[in-house]
């Protein structure tokens, strides 16, 4: 069952087009990743999505309702937690969450239930009567995530979940995601932390000036950059020698003084590190050492980006 389904979707503000006929398909019970540069288009989109503002055009079905025609409807069966930090001030934990329970109509003796649970699930037990106020700001954003699991949705929408949580928090908080997406929940979730969609999402977009460039799963995407590696070569050479003999080899960086290391980042690897090597040896300089890695999705997104600029540009 496909929980979300866009078509030709678009935003535009004057002469200014924010999304530009996008295509999405989100499939129920899935992580689906939405990642992009600032500006990209990735908070017009979920507005959109989440019937907070109306398309100028395009179709919009969420849990297969018509999300133009049916917007209260769609809200009441979704969760949206935003980048923006949200809490009430002087209201403990716990009161937080128990008072979230009563916006969405959730009977006391449940409320009191689920707030519990929650307590323990996201590790709030000891603080449960501070006053959010006195919290850290990673404590603050990890009640504001808790309180959205208060009440029963389908879908949830997710915008930069893990600001200001610490690496222990951040990934608790994506086991927990994924335990909830494995018991059928749909989450949209949105990070410029690219290994946490890599290791949260089943399927990744990627926009940029409100156009979709690619969607796939992790791995489809990885095997679509074909056989982009990020090799390192250590050397005997200072930067400054390493520098001169590969200078103007495209893709390749050089770090450290003394014994400087070349990071080649290609698309065809076999070939960059021979032309590199045959420099290197024209110049006198030794190979130390030489290792090879698969590119991240953090490299394919900024490939992706990349060759999207340039192609506008050309």
């Amino acid at each position: 069952m496909q929980c979300i389904e866009a078509r030709s979707l678009t935003k535009s503000y004057g002469n200014h087009t924010a999304v530009d006929h996008i295509k999405l398909d989100v499939e129920g019970g899935t992580a689906f990743g939405f990642l992009g540069s600032n500006g990209a288009g990735k908070s017009t989109t979920i507005k959109m999505l989440t019937t907070l503002i109306r398309p100028t055009s395009g179709t919009l079905n969420v849990l297969g309702m018509d999300a133009l025609a049916e917007p209260l409807n769609v809200r009441r069966r979704i969760g949206v937690i935003q980048q923006q930090h949200a809490y009430e001030p002087t209201l403990s934990v716990e009161r937080s969450l128990t008072k979230y329970g009563m916006m969405w109509d959730v009977p006391a003796e449940e409320s009191r239930r689920r707030a519990e649970q929650i307590l323990h699930d996201f590790d709030l037990v000891d603080i449960r009567r501070q006053r959010n106020e006195d919290l850290s700001v990673g404590q603050r954003r990890r009640v504001q995530v808790a309180r959205e699991f208060m009440h029963q949705m389908d879908l949830l929408f997710l915008d930069e979940p893990t600001v200001g949580l610490d690496p222990a928090a951040r990934r608790a908080l994506l086991d927990y995601l994924r335990e909830k997406v494995a018991a059928g929940l749909t989450i949209f979730y949105t990070t410029h932390v690219l290994s946490e969609a890599d290791y949260l999402c089943d399927k990744i977009a990627i926009i940029k000036k409100g156009r979709i460039l690619v969607c796939d799963t992790p791995t489809a995407l990885k095997k679509r950059m074909g056989r982009a590696k990020i090799i390192t070569i250590s050397t005997n050479g200072t930067e400054e020698t390493v520098g001169a003999a590969l200078e103007g080899v495209d893709g390749c960086t050089i770090e450290g003084k003394r014994g400087a290391s070349v990071i080649i980042r290609s698309r065809d690897p076999e070939q960059a590190l021979s032309d590199v090597l045959i420099r290197l040896r024209n110049g006198g300089i030794r190979m130390r050492d030489v290792s090879a890695e698969a590119a991240t999705l953090e490299e394919i997104f900024l490939e992706t980006i990349k060759d999207a600029t340039n192609t506008s540009i050309g």
